[in-house]
């Protein structure tokens, strides 16, 4: 999947649309409260910017509802402006909207080395319309629908000549933004961002061309999100360990009592065959941390694979991440997507810091670590271990669609290498 660069761009004294994934989130008087998305995206800015480019930066923020008043309190890009800003170190503009003819007039008067950034992309329906199809009796849009899509495909389109995208965590969606801009660009002028460009490479590389032993861990709440990834992994890696509370539906599925844990009973069947599929490469926990309630504090208990009723497995037990730990120790290739407990309430974010740790340690020892975003992410974080991971993927929903084997007709579209 090798991709022009925006290294491979001239983009001096030219109108470049930059799709970035600012979907930071915002405290409730609209404060950035984790800016690492902002942050990851910069090199490609400044790779713009600092070569006379003229950058226009479009994103989307949250899931507007519709209500135009409601959502420019909650989802508008202004913050985020701010916050480019502070850490760009130069003047950025702010479009109130992305297809106005105030954002037009801005992105034309826009000096070299400028930069702008669009309001939310989502204000616009026709940016999300294609997920609409499922809900038409035909499962195709309406000529209305397709319309209103072109439309805004082409009034986009029409603020630059070169497209660049830097948006892994939208890459799994075919919005407009996404998939539609950039076929309106001349060939040539189609390229990724240095950030989905380093995305592709390490997930990529980790599940074509691995450094063996290979190992997934693999934890969250449901079975039903790690279906496809599972399929796809167990064929490519040594070990595949399972934690979280989706371990709970697989114990279930062998037959083990759980308690009061959470499990997907209408996905037991699909456990015994994952079960089955993954034999001795798939691990599941030998014991768990256990509590009446979940909440901060909590008494906690240990138990084996059968929990009392009554009782809620929260975490994996320590002979789990004593194994867990001994399997990661010998590894040279590491990709690690879901927590293995409750990680945001203490006691139970003991087996996931233990993961946390070993895989640290591993990088240090040059393994290639790779952290599949989302709550991952946020747990290696929370862990101060960031710095000692190779990777720290952007995009949850992304990079499990990617750990499943999915193309992304977003980055198909783009120019070769």
């Amino acid at each position: 999947m090798a991709k022009r660069s925006v290294r491979d761009l001239s983009v001096s004294g030219r109108n470049v649309l930059i799709r970035a994934d600012l979907n930071v989130p915002l405290s409730e008087d609209r404060r950035i409260t984790d800016d690492r998305r902002i942050r990851m995206f910069l090199p490609t800015l400044q790779q713009v910017v600092e070569s006379g480019g003229r950058a226009i930066v479009m994103s989307h923020l949250g899931r507007p509802s519709g209500n135009t008043q409601e959502d420019q309190a909650a989802f508008s890009l202004r913050p985020v402006a701010d916050r480019i800003q502070e850490l760009l170190g130069k003047s950025v503009a702010f479009a109130p909207d992305c297809v106005s003819d105030e954002a037009r007039r801005q992105a034309e008067s826009l000096a070299d080395g400028g930069v702008l950034l669009l309001e939310n992309l989502r204000f616009h329906a026709a940016e999300t319309i294609i997920d609409r199809r499922k809900k038409n009796p035909d499962g195709k849009l309406t000529a209305d629908q397709d319309r209103a899509r072109t439309e805004f495909a082409s009034a986009l389109a029409a603020l630059g000549t070169a497209y660049v995208n830097d948006a892994f965590g939208a890459c799994h969606r075919n919005h407009v933004s996404m998939y539609d801009l950039p076929q309106r660009m001349e060939p040539g002028n189609r390229v990724v961002g240095l950030l989905v460009e380093k995305e592709l490479a390490f997930l990529g590389d980790a599940l074509e061309a691995p450094t063996r032993p290979f190992v997934a861990i693999l934890g969250g709440a449901k079975v039903s999100d790690k279906i496809g990834v599972i399929r796809n992994l167990v064929k490519r890696v040594d070990q595949v360990l399972i934690g979280g509370a989706m371990a709970y539906t697989f114990l279930a599925a062998k037959g083990h009592k759980i308690g009061n844990s959470l499990c997907e009973q209408d996905q037991l069947e699909t456990a015994r065959e994952l079960i089955q599929l993954g034999g001795d490469k798939l691990h599941l926990p030998s014991d768990s941390i256990v509590a009446a309630e979940l909440r901060s504090g909590a008494a906690t208990q240990t138990v084996g694979r059968d929990i009392p009723e009554g009782y809620l497995g929260l975490d994996i037990g320590p002979d789990t991440s004593q194994r867990y730990c001994r399997l990661i120790a010998e590894a040279k290739t590491i990709v690690w997507n879901g927590p293995m407990g409750v990680f945001e309430k203490p006691p139970f974010d003991r087996g996931t810091r233990e993961m946390a740790k070993a895989i640290a340690q591993q990088t240090d020892g040059g393994a290639t670590t790779v952290i599949g975003g989302g709550d991952s992410a946020a747990a290696i974080e929370q862990a101060g271990l960031a710095d000692r991971v190779t990777h720290i993927s952007t995009g949850g929903g992304a990079s499990l669609k990617f750990l499943e084997g999915k193309k992304f007709d977003s980055v198909a579209v783009l120019d070769d290498a």
